[in-house]
């Protein structure tokens, strides 16, 4: 018998009501998926609870002196939460799962894999080489080696006859300006600002975004994290520093 799959967002259950038809149309032996679980509003975390330990659901129904309250059973059923932000769940909810996995990053063999795929998909003539030069560009994540392919297919189609090598694939992400460890104008912009402004640090995060006419959450969100894992930049009390590393890129890459 197969599993059913349920998948939804913990930013679109905005409401208890939102949940209820995930859990009372699951068949049994399903499967939940919520994305993103950490955004779930306490109101529908709280709905989840009995739902995870018992089972069942309690529903009022009517209004004021009218209404009542009916428990309703549900299908045994398997959740799965995913997170980037797990410090932001809430202790109750998080001890209610018995399993917790830390998912790392993808290999480049992986993700050579994962573009060799999807290049199949695409109806793109690729070599090994190529796979492996854009899966060592892509951060370790899939969705950025998809995209990497994507922009790749469209410089390929254009000015090399559709037929993707290394050269066209290190040409197309010269164009985009992604570099030999995977960082685009804007990681290098800030890198650059935190060297030729700060002196290499320490900064705070305000004065950077400021000095680059950024917000602070595009940089602690999108650009620090890949800064961070690369040994490129460290956080300390007193702010950001880059470090020597950085610097040899930097200088490589002008």
């Amino acid at each position: 018998m197969g599993v059913h799959l349920e998948f939804a967002s913990g930013a679109a259950l905005k409401a208890p009501k939102d949940l209820i038809p995930y859990l009372t149309n699951a068949p049994e032996r399903s499967v939940l998926f919520i994305d993103e679980i950490h955004r779930l509003p306490k109101a529908v975390e709280e709905y989840l609870y009995t739902a995870m330990e018992d089972f069942r659901i309690d529903m009022v129904l009517g209004d004021g002196i009218n209404a009542r309250t009916h428990s309703f059973r549900l299908n045994p059923f398997t959740l799965i939460g995913a997170t980037t932000r797990a410090g932001m769940l809430s202790g109750p909810l998080r001890d209610r799962f018995p399993i917790r996995e830390h998912l790392t990053f993808y290999s480049d063999d992986e993700l050579a894999e994962i573009v060799r795929r999807n290049a199949v998909k695409l109806n793109v003539t690729i070599d090994e080489a190529a796979c492996a030069t854009i899966a060592h560009r892509s951060r370790g994540t899939p969705r950025i080696a998809n995209n990497r392919l994507l922009w790749i297919r469209d410089y390929a189609d254009s000015r090399a006859g559709g037929k993707v090598d290394t050269a066209v694939a290190l040409a197309a992400m010269e164009m985009s300006g992604i570099d030999g460890l995977g960082l685009d104008r804007q990681d290098r912009a800030y890198l650059d600002t935190l060297m030729r402004v700060f002196g290499g640090g320490p900064a705070g995060i305000e004065s950077i975004a400021h000095t680059m006419n950024a917000s602070v959450d595009t940089l602690s969100d999108e650009v620090e994290p890949f800064l961070l894992r690369s040994e490129l930049l460290i956080r300390t009390p007193r702010g950001r520093v880059a470090t020597p590393r950085a610097v040899e890129h930097l200088k490589a890459n002008r």
